[in-house]
């Protein structure tokens, strides 16, 4: 017979009580960005796959993104009122010191009532006071590091986590060697699988199969600087009679179609948000993107790619992650700063230029790891033992 352990759910979740001996209960924590929501939901179904019964609640931030796309996916989720360091903003963070305390709390709280056996962190506003809190309440956590270069808030929490495990070579700079384990970054298996697809993709996205398609995405926020580009440079896109896969992003999108006015052309085609990923990288035969954790699925859909890396990040990450693929030969760099002046200038360089495509999608496809959300889900089941 299972004995219970008597729990206040404090989280509103109406959660059963905890069986000694039973399923195991995991708490997945951060968010914000698609970035680090999809893999944090990936990581939630390989659990699930390994034993269904598993039980996982998610952290994330108040009125981010995670709160919409979690439930969407089906998964409960608790809300922090937490945030992140405004930069250039002293006014706005002046409440950062008691938000972070309020949000180790409620993750205190948090995780004495719904007793988890352990604890992961994929990045976020949410991560960092949910680790702390599992650190104070012996909860074993692990740490899902998803760029070439840790932040503050990873670097210290990575010194009492049992695994970290990373996408990139040389972390150890950053964490314990014997801590961390090469997974690479969960993706969406439905987004990468674009094999047999590409006709399908033309007439998903309204294309024609005889001329060349650039996808350009921001990201599931989209991104000023990739979206000032296109309209910087769209008369040459227009004049070289390219197709382009434009996902702008939500708060852009109005302004951009405002921009373009009625008379857009019938090559461009602009989403606020693309919910086939998988159809727009089967339609491309180049890709831009920022260089964050989309970098993951480029490697997986082996398509060339030019970054242009968000210089808005901690440690300016996101240059290191292009640089790691740059230094391989497996992606193009054009930096924020030049973006404006240079990116579809070498956009349609690369793709009159053949050679150079293919080298870059074999070398890229080289750095693939397609099954990071199963050797995650598996370390974390080792630690919650």
């Amino acid at each position: 017979m299972i004995k219970m352990e008597e729990t206040k759910d404090i989280t509103g979740l109406n959660l059963p009580l905890k069986g000694v001996g039973g399923p195991k209960r995991i708490i997945i924590s951060g968010g914000g960005t698609g970035g680090h929501i999809f893999p944090a939901i990936a990581i939630a179904n390989a659990l699930k796959k390994l034993d269904p019964a598993t039980e996982i609640l998610f952290v994330g931030a108040l009125g981010r993104m995670e709160m919409e796309r979690v439930p969407a996916a089906g998964y409960k989720i608790v809300g922090l009122n937490i945030q992140g360091i405004q930069r250039g903003s002293i006014m706005k963070n002046l409440l950062f010191p008691f938000k972070l305390l309020s949000s180790v709390m409620q993750s205190v709280s948090i995780i004495r009532s719904f007793k988890p056996n352990a604890a992961v962190g994929v990045g976020g506003y949410a991560s960092g006071p949910l680790l702390y809190a599992a650190s104070l309440k012996g909860i074993p956590y692990l740490i899902q590091e998803q760029n070439s270069y840790a932040g503050i808030t990873n670097k210290r929490l990575g010194k009492k986590a049992r695994k970290i495990c990373v996408a990139y070579d040389g972390m150890e700079k950053f964490f314990p060697a014997d801590k961390i384990i090469i997974t690479g970054n969960p993706i969406r298996r439905e987004s990468v699988d674009i094999n047999g697809k590409h006709a399908q993709a033309l007439e998903w996205a309204k294309l024609k199969a005889d001329k060349k398609i650039i996808f350009i995405t921001g990201g599931s926020l989209g991104a000023r600087t990739l979206n000032e580009s296109v309209l910087a440079g769209l008369a040459k896109i227009i004049a070289a009679d390219i197709q382009l896969i434009w996902q702008t992003g939500k708060h852009y999108y109005g302004g951009i179609m405002d921009s373009l006015g009625e008379n857009v052309s019938s090559n461009i085609r602009v989403m606020e948000f693309v919910d086939r990923m998988d159809l727009a990288y089967a339609a491309a035969d180049i890709i831009i993107s920022r260089a964050g954790g989309t970098i993951s699925e480029l490697c997986a859909v082996r398509k060339p790619a030019i970054l242009v890396p968000s210089p808005n990040v901690a440690e300016d990450h996101q240059t290191s992650n292009a640089m790691s693929l740059v230094k391989k030969n497996a992606a193009i760099l054009v930096t924020d700063k030049d973006a404006q002046s240079q990116l579809i200038d070498a956009a349609i360089g690369l793709l009159n230029d053949k050679e150079k495509q293919k080298i870059l999608s074999e070398n890229i496809g080289k750095l693939a790891l397609l099954n990071a959300d199963e050797d995650i889900a598996n370390e974390v089941m080792k630690i919650s033992n």
